[in-house]
């Protein structure tokens, strides 16, 4: 039986991997859950309502094994597999999880690799900048960096990535690698640490055949596929050696009248579809005594009733035995039960390291977007269209001075709410890769906001220079190059201030920052007028500054705590 046959499938390697390429030893861990529950609150208008996710999952997987978990949409599986990979820690779960019969520990989260459902990638980096990047920051700090990278090219080369390595990953609006491809990626991202455990959350799903295919035929190179889950509406249907379920079924007098894959014959079981399939004798004397529309259909038991008899006939015949196996003691020195207890995190670098790393990844990966065509086109045609509607302008009399004003209003306007778009658009796709890194533990949170801070700060400088350098001098503004250095210093700190600014008070007129651009504008432009400007006072500017200032640092510090306190 073959991922490529099941559809929707996630699969669970644990333990030593047969790898050409090693990063360091892996550590064996023993995994095994029993009776995991899960449920939702769903809140509605009248009244909260619990719903059952997972009911009563119990299983096992030893260092050398993989386990696929089977079921259709909805089944619980990718459920099941985040609260095993400790990526769901909520008060509505219940039953028991551990590694080497330990509890869950931070000290995992290095040890477990994680391929989601979603390809969430950065579109503009190559793959080799991406899995070097992963090896940097993921890897032993005991490992040089040449080391690292030459465990990025050795997973390159297992994957089959050589002809693609410096090819962007691409995205909706970037051409790049395909579907197969950037599976493979995924995969490398987590494979690069030799985990002790693998999660894989369909890995075939949305690939073609051939393209299936080929991620399969990876993923039986680390180990064969050893045992099965079967899932039906959260619950087991069957769990066990993955050679021996069709024998199982049969057992309980479900088999396929017709030639049949495997794999589909469990997923129409899971789905209570029975057609093409026989019926058990205790199925057959349920239709006729519950002969009724609800309970039936064409003469054939209703997919509640079929789901209803294979949880009862697995938890009659094998869910006992399969409990009593779990109970026993595992072969486990103390040394790994200590290791898996350790509550202290391994960093794969230092912080300044890490802050390192993701400067230079966040230069290379936003540049592309604060440097496209169609952004220095956009800021180039609105210079131009203001320096041609205030050419020379001047500001002798009340009557130009006030026209002259509407000129710094628009800048301040224009460059508070042009980042603010630009970080909409990329926020979605940068909090999906902070979830996902965040979840594998590659780096504290200090050192990536420090680092996507600054790394923004040069990129943010050099498209209001190219504005002002337009439109100053086309508008005839003060041709010194004092006011024009303040100027643009105005305009960068507004720019600053406005990337981090909560919605909730931007509405406030003294905590925005386009009133202290603005009226800071003035005070750079007619520091020698002595009456008020559009009703702004002309003063020193100070106390502007130190408000625009303010709100650098006090809208980050708002930023950085709201993204530790951001759940995954």
């Amino acid at each position: 039986m073959s991922i490529s046959s099941l559809g929707e499938t996630e699969d669970l390697e644990a333990g030593t991997r047969k790898m050409k390429i090693q990063a360091e030893p892996t550590l064996p861990i023993y995994l095994k859950f029993t009776e995991v529950t899960y449920k939702v609150i769903l809140k509605g208008m009248t009244s909260t309502v619990e719903k059952d996710i997972l009911n009563g999952i119990s299983g096992s997987v030893s260092p050398g094994e993989v386990l696929a978990l089977m079921g259709p949409s909805g089944s619980g599986k990718t459920t099941l597999l985040s609260l095993l990979g400790g990526r769901l820690r909520e008060p509505t779960t219940g039953g028991l999880v551990t590694y080497n019969d330990q509890p869950y520990s931070k000290f995992l989260k290095s040890r477990i690799g994680f391929v989601t459902q979603d390809d969430v990638l950065f579109p503009h980096l190559t793959v080799k900048e991406t899995l070097t990047y992963a090896a940097l920051l993921r890897l032993s700090k005991t490992l040089a960096k040449e080391e690292k990278e030459k465990r990025a090219v050795d997973v390159i080369c297992e994957l089959g990535l050589e002809r693609c390595q410096d090819t962007m990953i691409g995205g909706s609006f970037v051409r790049g690698i395909s579907g197969g491809e950037r599976k493979r990626v995924c995969i490398g991202n987590e494979i690069i640490i030799n985990p002790s455990l693998l999660f894989l959350d369909e890995p075939t799903s949305g690939l073609d055949s051939t393209t299936a295919l080929r991620i399969v035929e990876i993923l039986q190179d680390i180990a064969e596929f050893d045992k099965l889950i079967l899932l039906g509406k959260g619950s087991l249907l069957y769990f066990g050696k993955a050679s021996e379920a069709m024998v199982y079924f049969s057992s309980i007098g479900c088999s396929p009248l017709i030639a049949m894959n495997p794999a589909e014959f469990l997923l129409d079981l899971a789905n209570g579809n029975i057609n093409d399939v026989s019926i058990p004798s205790e199925l057959e004397d349920k239709v006729q005594m519950e002969n009724s529309e609800a309970e039936t259909r064409n003469g054939k038991p209703s997919p509640a009733v079929v789901h209803e008899y294979l949880v009862e006939a697995y938890e009659t015949r094998v869910a006992d035995d399969e409990k009593k196996k779990l109970m026993v003691p595992l072969p486990i020195e103390e040394e790994l039960k200590s290791k898996v207890y350790m509550s202290k995190r391994e960093w794969g670098a230092s912080w300044w390291e890490q802050f390192s790393i993701l400067f230079r990844r966040g230069l290379k990966e936003r540049r592309h977007d604060y440097f496209s065509w169609l952004r220095i086109t956009q800021v180039l045609t609105t210079a131009v269209i203001l320096g041609l509607l205030w050419w020379q302008s001047d500001s002798d009399s009340p009557k130009d001075l006030r026209d002259q004003a509407g000129l710094l209003f628009f800048i301040s306007v224009f460059w508070g709410f042009f980042p603010v778009f630009t970080a909409i658009f990329t926020f979605p796709q940068e909090r999906a890769m902070l979830n996902k890194e965040r979840a594998a533990d590659m780096y504290r949170i200090s050192a990536y906001f420090l680092a996507r801070t600054s790394s923004d700060i040069p990129l943010d400088l050099l498209l209001p220079v190219l504005f002002l350098v337009v439109v100053y001098f086309m508008a005839g503004l003060r041709k010194s190059a004092g006011p024009f250095f303040l100027t643009m210093l105005t305009v960068f700190l507004c720019i600053v201030a406005a990337q981090n600014v909560p919605v909730f008070i931007s509405w406030l007129r003294y905590m925005s920052f386009n009133y202290h651009t603005y009226k800071l504008l003035l005070k750079v432009q007619y520091e020698n007028i002595t009456h008020a400007v559009d009703g702004v006072k002309i003063d020193s500017g100070l106390t502007e500054v130190c408000a625009l200032l303010a709100m650098v640092v006090g809208y980050r510090l708002l930023a950085y705590l709201s993204l530790r306190r951001m759940k995954l």
